[in-house]
């Protein structure tokens, strides 16, 4: 069973519409994703009416967290997403996503990079405008000659000339947030060092000290030594493992599938959630 938990569609920074992301992942032999786009679950109806036999698809979310002033994302899953006061913080995350996105054009613009609003407006097709959205805007204005070479010092990196800071929840409220709504959480690639962020061992135990659920270890961006430190830790915890392709269609190659989780790990998280069951094809 090849399970993977952790794709975006083009309701946020995936290339992909949901219903295209769910038959690509069956056509690629995967048989459940999850659907975990960032701040939003503005993909999942679509996905879930796209959904073709033999596909289970797990409704899932990639929360914006900060962790001593660097980013930290949260995959949540199966929760309830008409709970109050989980629905009213991702409305604000959002809604700070596009503040902090016109910040970031209006900088580019004051640096001499022919890019507007309206083309970012036009690369995010829903409202979880991210750094992607410009970069692939920056492409288009010839600024820069491929996505990553604009998350850089001298562009949108963290910290660079045209980068803002937004609003982001802190990992713990995040946790009791999904929990609340009848979710689970899993940690997304703390060990991913190509993004600039190396989360310690001290942070996923606190994290699983506040309900933690799950680490994704099998990540691309991580290497061999660091899918064996986070299942020793894992371990230690009582964690989930997880392995997911973190999917953004063609922004990363199309790999639906290309890390995958055990059965007994994808149990594990499924018995403890009561918030929003998976969905299966009837019919």
């Amino acid at each position: 069973m090849r399970i993977d938990l952790h794709s975006h569609s083009d309701v946020s920074d995936g290339t992909r519409p949901p219903a295209e992301v769910v038959r690509r992942a069956r056509a690629n032999g995967v048989d459940v994703l999850a659907l975990t786009d960032h701040d939003t679950v503005a993909g999942w109806d679509e996905a879930a009416a796209a959904l073709p036999a033999g596909l289970t698809l797990v409704p899932g979310i990639e929360l914006s967290c900060v962790q001593d002033g660097r980013s930290l994302h949260m995959l949540g899953y199966l929760f309830d997403p008409a709970e109050p006061e989980l629905a009213a913080e991702l409305a604000r995350i959002r809604g700070d996503r596009v503040i902090r996105a016109r910040a970031m054009v209006d900088r580019l613009q004051a640096l001499g990079v022919d890019v507007t609003w309206d083309a970012v407006r036009t690369l995010a097709r829903g409202e979880a405008v991210g750094r992607p959205h410009i970069a692939r805007a920056m492409v288009e204005a010839g600024a820069v000659p491929a996505v990553e070479d604009a998350f850089t010092p001298e562009w949108i990196a963290q910290g660079g000339r045209a980068y803002a800071e937004r609003y982001a929840m802190e990992p713990e409220r995040a946790i009791g947030l999904v929990r609340a709504a009848g979710g689970v959480c899993v940690l997304a690639h703390p060990r991913a060092g190509r993004r600039g962020h190396v989360f310690p061992d001290a942070v996923i135990e606190r994290l699983a000290a506040a309900g933690l659920a799950g680490v994704e270890a099998d990540h691309p961006d991580h290497d061999p030594g660091d899918r064996a430190r986070l299942r020793d830790v894992a371990a230690a915890l009582g964690l989930a493992v997880t392995g997911s392709s973190d999917d953004h269609g063609a922004l990363t190659g199309d790999r639906l599938g290309a890390e995958t989780t055990g059965p007994a790990a994808f149990e594990a998280l499924t018995s403890a959630a009561t918030g929003t069951p998976p969905v299966r094809r009837t019919g």
